[in-house]
C-alpha cells in the first residue's frame, strides 16, 4: 500500500471521494436520501468546474456494515490513492473510527449530527451539535410545556451517552429541570417493552429519544401504541421525513424534532434544493431529510475548502477551519472550529410532514 494524499492523481485525474453513508442496519432508513444527496452534490459541483478543475466522482462504501468492515474498506481505498477525500453520514462509532485511520492526512467531511468534540485536523463537521439542537429544544419545550422532569432513551453507544451527559450537565447548571431516568439499548433494537413499562411508571412529562433510524421507528410505534403520547411529550433530534413516513402518523402524535433543516422550511435555499432534488430524482425518490441534505452540504464544503485553498491539502485547510463562509440548502454557514454554525429549528409532527414552529437560538450545554 501506498501513503495517503489528498493531492494524489487517479487515473482519470478526477477527484475521488469516499462516500460513507449506511446502507443496512437501523440507520440504513435514512441511507438512499443521503446517497442521492451526495449524488446530486457530485453532479452540481461537477457543472460548475469540479474541485480544483477536476470531476468529481463518488466511491459508495456502507457505513453501516461492521465498524472493522468500514474501517479497512476506507483505509484500503485512501493507502492505495483511490480516494482523496472522506464525506458522509455515519454514526459517531464509524467516526471515532475513521478519523483514527486517517489520520488528518487527507479532508473527512463528517456529515452526522453527534455528540460534539470532535477536534481532530483534518475533520471537518456539517452535523448539529446538542448546544445547537437539543439544548434550545429542551429549554423552549420546558417553558411552553411546564417541564422539569425528563427521561432519556438512547442506542448504547458515544452519540446517545455524550448528550446525555451534555444534558446533565446543562439541567443541573440552568437549575431548569432533572433528568429521571436513562435508557439504553443495543443498536437494532426492536421490541422496547421493557423501556416503555419504566416510562408508565416514570414521574417525567418528557421524553428525549436517541435512538438512531429504524429503532426509533419501532419506538415512536410502541409508544403511541401504550397511549404514552398522552402522559409524556416526545423531544428527538433524530426523524427525517422518512423515519416520519415509516413511523405512520398516529406513531408521532406530540412528538417535536430540534434540526438543521426540514424539507418544509420555506426559505429560498430550501426550496430551492428540495426543487433541484424532485427534478432530478423523480416524485418517487426517498424524501429529503436533514441527514440527506447534510451530506449534499458536506461535499459542497469540501468544493468551498478546496476552491478557498486552492488545493486538497489537509493542513491549507485546516487553516480556514474558523473563517471559510460558503451556501448551501440551509443557507449562508460559516465555519467556527471546522464546525458550521447552522440555524436550527424546532418542528413538530404533523402527519407525514414537519411544521416549523421557531428558530432556536444556540445554548451553551453549562
Amino acid at each position: 500500500m501506498g501513503r495517503m494524499n489528498s493531492n494524489a492523481r487517479t487515473e482519470s485525474d478526477a477527484v475521488v471521494v469516499g462516500v460513507v453513508n449506511p446502507l443496512q442496519g437501523p440507520l440504513g432508513i435514512i441511507g438512499p436520501s443521503a446517497q442521492l444527496c451526495a449524488e446530486l452534490a457530485a453532479e452540481e459541483i461537477n457543472r460548475e468546474g469540479g474541485i480544483l478543475g477536476r470531476e468529481v466522482k463518488l466511491v459508495h462504501v456502507d457505513g453501516g456494515a461492521q465498524v472493522h468492515k468500514v474501517r479497512a474498506q476506507v483505509l484500503e481505498l485512501a493507502m492505495a490513492g483511490r480516494i482523496q477525500a472522506v464525506a458522509g453520514v455515519h454514526t459517531s462509532t464509524v467516526r471515532e473510527s475513521l478519523a483514527s485511520a486517517i489520520g488528518g492526512a487527507i479532508p473527512y467531511i463528517y456529515n452526522s449530527l453527534y455528540e460534539g468534540g470532535e477536534r481532530r485536523p483534518g475533520v471537518f463537521v456539517t452535523g448539529e451539535t446538542p448546544e445547537t439542537q437539543l439544548l434550545p429544544a429542551m429549554t423552549l419545550l420546558a417553558g411552553e410545556r411546564r417541564i422539569s422532569r425528563w427521561a432519556l432513551v438512547g442506542n448504547d453507544y458515544v452519540w446517545p451517552r455524550g448528550t446525555a451527559n451534555t444534558i446533565r450537565g446543562h439541567l443541573a447548571t440552568t437549575g431548569s429541570g432533572t433528568l429521571v431516568d436513562e435508557m439504553y439499548v443495543p443498536l437494532g433494537t426492536s421490541n422496547f417493552d421493557a423501556q416503555l413499562d419504566r416510562l408508565e411508571r416514570s414521574t417525567a412529562t418528557a421524553v428525549v429519544v436517541l435512538l438512531v433510524g429504524q429503532d426509533a421507528v419501532e419506538f415512536h410505534r410502541q409508544y403511541a401504541e401504550r397511549e404514552l403520547d398522552a402522559k409524556a411529550v416526545r423531544l428527538t433530534p433524530l426523524m427525517d421525513e422518512n423515519m416520519l413516513l415509516a413511523a405512520g402518523d398516529r406513531s408521532c402524535r406530540d412528538l417535536y424534532v430540534g434540526a438543521g433543516y426540514f424539507s418544509s422550511l420555506c426559505t429560498s435555499d430550501s426550496l430551492d434544493f428540495v426543487g433541484r432534488y424532485a427534478r432530478r430524482f423523480g416524485a418517487d425518490a426517498p424524501l429529503v431529510g436533514t441527514m440527506g441534505e447534510s451530506c449534499y452540504e458536506g461535499l459542497h464544503l469540501l468544493a468551498a475548502l478546496a476552491r478557498t485553498a486552492g488545493t486538497l491539502d489537509v493542513n491549507v485547510m485546516t487553516t480556514l477551519s474558523n473563517s471559510l463562509v460558503y451556501e448551501c440548502a440551509r443557507g449562508v454557514q460559516r465555519l467556527d472550529a471546522g464546525h458550521t454554525a447552522p440555524r436550527t429549528y424546532l418542528a413538530e409532527a404533523d402527519g407525514f410532514d414537519f411544521n416549523v414552529l421557531t428558530e432556536m437560538t444556540a445554548v451553551p450545554p453549562g
